[in-house]
């Protein structure tokens, strides 16, 4: 699903058999190892997890990241608001 916000970023999420996806509309790589990546989207923060997970690609001037391993979900966590960006991550994460 496309969707332009407030920002003018569209965030989509691409991904071919459950071991390649394409993510648009990622502000911050929070954190990644093989078993889990933690982005900051337009849409909220994204938590995917999964194994040998493996940051490809990696532009935020475009907001793109690809991410390549055996992935096994996808997880949102609404953290939106103007009211909250000087907030830090554990704070986000745990409201």
């Amino acid at each position: 699903m496309e969707e332009l916000n407030g920002t003018g970023r569209m965030h989509k999420v691409t991904m071919s058999n459950r071991r390649t996806c394409t993510i648009n509309g990622v502000n911050d790589v929070l954190s990644f190892d093989i078993h889990e990546i933690l982005l900051e989207t337009e849409q909220g923060m994204l938590m995917i997890k999964g194994n040998d997970l493996h940051v490809n690609r990696l532009t935020l001037d475009k907001g793109e990241v690809d991410v390549d391993g055996k992935i096994d979900s996808f997880t949102y966590s609404d953290v939106s608001g103007s009211s909250h960006k000087n907030e830090s991550l554990l704070t986000k994460l745990f409201r």
